[in-house]
């Protein structure tokens, strides 16, 4: 890819590898901390976790409805708990579990969906997931993240975790521009401006947000002031930023 370049952003890392690594730390610090993946740890880097601390990781095979169960009973029994799997198995597949056992009780259940979007490339359409956001917005109760590069997504990734309630986040599979410098600050239904401007606002997220950057940029050229907004929490929506 391309994205971003044009304006001077470097490429990072992917923001499943931003995830794992995030996680990991976080395991250090909290020992309740429990992670259950559907036999994609490798690929999700739920693998990152496990390998510091396999009493603390589960996996439980290509069983996402099973996933949730599991994950719903560890939280009831007291653990913090996260459970991880592409987003399109997640979402599709354990929809009605995630329904009925994390969403209507409000289970403090943490879920990661990765290779979302269609920009996945090799790994082929069925494992692509472009209804993930539109599933988890429906469930009630859910927070819904969708941080844009590495620095946000390991930001992204400790709000959840200090989160109250149920949430999901999406994560990528290739490489991203970076538009966060490292330390970015993530605060759970509230926009952060990238860029200001006067005469219009463009809202982006994930991948997207790169090429914002650069429309804006290109609209400068033409003495339009365009301002850009990450919107990393669709659910809840800054709806203060967008008015």
């Amino acid at each position: 890819m391309d994205i971003g370049k044009r304006i001077g952003l470097e490429y990072g890392a992917a923001t499943r590898d931003a995830f794992g690594e995030a996680l990991r730390e976080i395991g250090r610090e909290n020992p309740n901390l429990v992670v259950l993946d559907g036999d994609v740890a490798n690929s999700t880097r739920t693998e990152y976790f496990a390998q510091d601390f396999p009493d603390r990781f589960f996996n439980v095979g290509i069983a996402e409805s099973n996933l949730i169960g599991v994950a719903s009973g560890l939280a009831m029994s007291g653990k913090d708990v996260l459970a991880a799997s592409f987003a399109a198995f997640l979402l599709c597949n354990a929809y009605d579990q995630i329904r009925m056992s994390i969403a209507f009780p409000q289970i403090p259940v943490k879920l990661v969906g990765s290779h979302s979007g269609i920009s996945i490339g090799e790994d082929g359409p069925s494992q692509m997931a472009i209804e993930d956001v539109a599933l988890a917005t429906s469930l009630p109760g859910f927070t819904v993240l969708v941080p844009a590069d590495a620095p946000s997504t390991r930001a992204a990734t400790r709000a959840m975790m200090d989160h109250g309630g149920p949430v999901y986040m999406r994560t990528g599979r290739p490489k991203v521009p970076v538009v966060y410098t490292d330390g970015a600050r993530i605060q759970i239904g509230r926009a952060n401006g990238l860029r200001e401007g006067r005469d219009l606002t463009i809202i982006a997220c994930v991948l997207m947000v790169a090429v914002a950057l650069e429309a804006a940029d290109l609209l400068a050229r033409e003495g339009i002031e365009a301002r850009v907004l990450d919107m990393h929490t669709i659910k809840p929506l800054d709806e203060e930023a967008v008015e």
